[in-house]
């Protein structure tokens, strides 16, 4: 028996994931959906966290005809000329016909396939609602694993489960039965997790401030990194594209210890 050859057309394939992730529902820092368009028909799609050379790279050697990413182009303020670094990149994309899908806070935000979802999955967190009273929150608030844990034990199972050790700030026998996060760079919301009654607050990174904080305002801070804990929104929504359409998806991870 041959192999099966399945496609999907570029449109339809946008038409999907823009219905499947409420875009309208968002006021994003850059535009979501198809961002620079390729061939028409797409049998292989590439998905990882940032569309960098590197990932690019990868897909041309994998032979896709679509990546899809968390981290695109054309962030609101950066400069427009296609000169440099972006210029090598969308060279590329279009040297080899490949589209580029970019998703970015609603892949942040979506209930099951979203970073924070597949976060909580990974982590074992039970979900009781999110962290501002939107109709798509982007963060979400729950009980650790088992309902409570040390700091200890909730930082070393971040360390098992993401493979990245995190930063801690806070007392590491602190008992934690309500746990705050929010993907990626969302270290600001530290406060929101606080009033929120979290005794712990996840994100990605961390800057200076952060760490004043977390100690002013009582509450433990992880920093569990930003590609570390943005992995996996991309990752299921390419696997639930395949399921659906029976496309070939494959995620490939670039490496960053940001």
């Amino acid at each position: 028996m041959g192999i099966i050859d399945v496609s999907i057309h570029r449109d339809e394939l946008l038409a999907y994931c823009h219905q499947t992730l409420s875009v309208n529902a968002f006021k994003d820092y850059c535009p979501n959906g198809l961002q620079v368009e390729g061939k028409a028909n797409i049998h292989r799609l590439v998905t990882g966290v940032t569309a960098s050379q590197a990932l690019i790279d990868a897909a041309i050697k994998a032979k896709a005809d679509a990546i899809l990413v968390h981290h695109g182009y054309f962030w609101r303020g950066e400069a427009a000329p296609l000169v440099g670094v972006k210029a090598k990149r969308i060279k590329s994309l279009l040297q080899h016909d490949i589209n580029l899908f970019a998703y970015h806070l609603p892949l942040d935000a979506h209930p099951s396939l979203g970073n924070n979802a597949q976060l909580a999955e990974r982590l074992g967190f039970s979900v009781s609602g999110g962290l501002d009273d939107s109709q798509h929150p982007i963060g979400l608030i729950g009980e650790p694993r088992g309902g409570k844990c040390t700091l200890s034990a909730l930082a070393d199972d971040i360390h098992t489960e993401l493979a990245r050790e995190p930063l801690v700030i806070g007392d590491r026998d602190r008992l934690i039965s309500k746990v705050a996060w929010c993907t990626g760079a969302a270290q600001s919301m530290i406060e929101t997790a606080f009033a929120a009654g979290a005794e712990c607050f996840i994100s990605g990174e961390i800057s200076e401030q952060t760490v004043h904080l977390a100690k002013e305002l009582g509450i433990a801070y992880v920093s569990a990194g930003h590609h570390a804990t943005e992995r996996y929104g991309a990752m299921a929504l390419g696997e639930h594209l395949s399921r659906q359409f029976g496309l070939a998806v494959e995620f490939i991870d670039i490496d960053n210890p940001v």
